[in-house]
């Protein structure tokens, strides 16, 4: 195990380094097994810049701190990592955690707080032998394998992933489900094709049987490139991809409508033409900024989330256990679809006296058994064993299909929740490796993850 943070670093940080080392120091005194060796990587090099440059192709990136000193301010560089090699394979481990808008103080805190998790959560990936199973949902117009890229990396980690298509059910639907149900989790990311009587009969069946799903699914088609034009509009048109009966049946409803949030993120628009283009930020009331509800062992201790164009999403009494994961701000409001959306925000809009109802959910998680779309209805095709009720099971649904995609830069797939124009980071990745881990009952590292540790500064 190799560990970067040594040497003399800012103070603010100091706490950082003193219980990293202080964990290591354990892992070793009850691992004989364990070595690791502390560097400070810039000590002593003839030529710092490309050590620099060498580390962060490894992905080691470094924390420049600003630091005066007599009247003068310099920028230092700091490298919170860590690397465990069990002579096969690495993985990297981050030793400092970015929140938005919160203090070094607070930031450092919360690294902390995560250190034991984090360095379990490695050794956890090098020793692991996957067993789970996930189907990523390739028919229905679903996210390209580009935009979904960073999350299965991440996911790889701990699961077997493969693709699957619904497209089959059209000739062979009831083998379509037998391989459908070799999987332990279906995993539907923005698909934007309805889906056909038989496609839904094969995913209900696969939810009766024990199935676990995670939905990421919007009634509203818009897309903020959609109003990268000479007018800066674009329609916003609900779209019906025949799921309402079936998510009725399991107990919540996607809505055909927007989320208009005061809590807002940002988004980046060109100013002006050739060499006097600027790029400007501006606020963005339909990409809200989605703090965690901390209700959960899938949502507590996470930074900001941010959607996209999300729906409000309504919960219906029907016997089903249901946790409101995420929701808008309490500055929030939701309009109706079609409707015209504009990059010119009039401020006349943004009175707050307006957004007085709020609090929509945008993530619910159900646990419990289902009743079948088809429970006391003919199905669309007679099958062998068709289930009326599930067994206990459980399901996710986000009523944003772009929660899950990264951004591109030349054509490469950038961390999801990276945001490359205000070079922010949201925390939908870990909110979703959280969401598989709970879903599929690994719940070892999501207690650890969310265990409290209170420092004196």
């Amino acid at each position: 195990m190799k560990y970067f943070l040594k040497g003399d670093i800012p103070p603010t940080f100091k706490k950082l380094q003193t219980e990293t080392m202080q964990l290591l120091e354990e892992y070793v005194s009850e691992n004989n097994h364990i070595r690791v060796q502390f560097i400070n990587p810039l000590e002593g090099e003839s030529n710092p810049e490309q050590t620099l440059n060498e580390l962060t192709q490894m992905g080691l990136t470094p924390l420049q701190i600003t630091q005066s000193e007599a009247g003068k301010s310099s920028i230092a560089h700091i490298f919170p990592w860590a690397i465990i090699n069990d002579g096969i394979h690495t993985e990297k481990v981050a030793l400092f955690t970015n929140s938005i808008g919160a203090t070094d103080q607070e930031q450092v805190q919360r690294s902390v707080q995560r250190l034991e998790y984090n360095f379990t959560d490695a050794l956890h990936k090098l020793t692991l032998e996957k067993q789970k199973k996930i189907a990523v949902l390739k028919s229905n117009g679903t996210l390209e394998d580009l935009y979904i890229a960073d999350f299965l990396k991440t996911a790889g980690n701990y699961y077997r992933i493969a693709p699957f298509s619904l497209d089959s059910v059209a000739v062979n639907p009831k083998k379509t489900l037998q391989q459908l149900n070799e999987f332990d989790l279906l995993l539907i990311a923005k698909p934007t094709q309805p889906f056909t009587d038989v496609q839904k009969q094969v995913v209900d069946q696969f939810i009766m049987q024990g199935g676990k799903t995670l939905w990421m699914v919007e009634q509203v088609n818009i897309g903020i490139e959609d109003l990268y034009n000479a007018q800066g509009t674009a329609m916003a048109m609900p779209i019906d991809l025949n799921l309402g009966d079936m998510f009725f049946q399991y107990g919540f409803r996607l809505n055909y409508n927007l989320i208009n949030d005061l809590y807002f993120t940002e988004i980046v628009i060109a100013s002006g033409q050739g060499n006097q283009s600027r790029y400007l930020p501006l606020p963005w009331l339909y990409h809200p900024m989605v703090i965690s509800k901390n209700n959960h062992l899938i949502n507590k201790n996470l930074d900001a989330t941010r959607l996209q164009f999300a729906n409000s999403i309504d919960t219906l009494q029907n016997g089903i256990q249901k946790t409101i994961l995420l929701s808008s701000s309490a500055l929030s409001k939701v309009e109706g679809t079609p409707r015209e959306i504009s990059l010119k925000i009039d401020p006349k809009k943004m009175d707050k006296a307006g957004y007085s109802q709020g609090n929509f959910p945008v993530s619910v998680l159900l646990e419990g058994q289902f009743n079948s779309v088809y429970k006391n209805r003919i199905p669309p095709i007679e099958m062998k064993d068709q289930k009326e009720v599930s067994s206990h099971t459980k399901m996710m649904v986000i009523s944003d299909g772009d929660f899950i995609k990264n951004e591109i830069a030349s054509n490469t797939p950038l961390e999801l929740g990276y945001d490359k124009w205000t070079h922010k980071f949201y925390d939908n990745k870990s909110f979703l490796i959280n969401a598989l881990n709970y879903l599929l009952d690994e719940n070892d590292l999501l207690t650890l993850r969310n265990k409290k540790v209170q420092l004196a500064f």
